[in-house]
């Protein structure tokens, strides 16, 4: 069970209101806490074996973590798992949740609330992760276009990628480019 493994709670939006009240209790100035000073969770009863919770870390390696946990969750119980939840409803609810959960993001941010923004920001980063389960998109397939794009200008970027009017109108999208 990778879920007991990395030591995420049962139900994963515990994690990201766990989240939002850590930002609250956090100061003004955050700084980093030196390597192998991370947080640990202690141990998680997997079976009968008591199994070491891998320790807490402040980089995006949690977003593989948090990846992992949602797409074992694909077939778990929906009355249990939030994550198992969601992606039984299909693609286009977990995309509407998505689309909710940034909005909400948004609304933070023009309101200056730091705090609220930063909570909100971990919900969008989790209903992505589970968008990008539900449709199939592993996170190394975003990293590596990350990384194609990395020191091309967005400008630039956009224009190469520019889809014509008549294409657009065609397949029935109004997205300006």
């Amino acid at each position: 069970m990778r879920a007991c493994r990395f030591g995420y709670p049962g139900r994963l939006p515990d994690m990201a209101k766990t989240t939002k009240k850590k930002a609250v209790a956090r100061p003004a100035k955050v700084t980093k806490k030196p390597a192998g000073k991370a947080k640990k969770l202690g141990t998680k009863k997997v079976g009968t074996k008591k199994v070491a919770a891998a320790p807490l870390s402040s980089d995006a390696v949690v977003l593989d973590r948090l990846f992992a946990v949602v797409e074992s969750r694909r077939d778990a119980d929906p009355t249990i798992s939030h994550s198992a939840r969601l992606l039984s409803r299909g693609p286009a609810k977990v995309a509407q949740k998505f689309g909710e959960e940034a909005v909400e993001c948004l609304i933070e941010a023009v309101a200056g609330n730091r705090d609220a923004l930063i909570g909100e920001s971990a919900d969008v980063l989790y209903h992505l992760l589970v968008l990008w389960v539900s449709s199939g998109v592993a996170p190394a397939d975003v990293w590596a276009e990350l990384v194609r794009r990395e020191g091309v200008s967005g400008i630039a970027e956009k224009a190469a990628r520019a889809t014509p009017v008549a294409v657009r109108r065609r397949l029935g999208t109004s997205k300006i480019p």
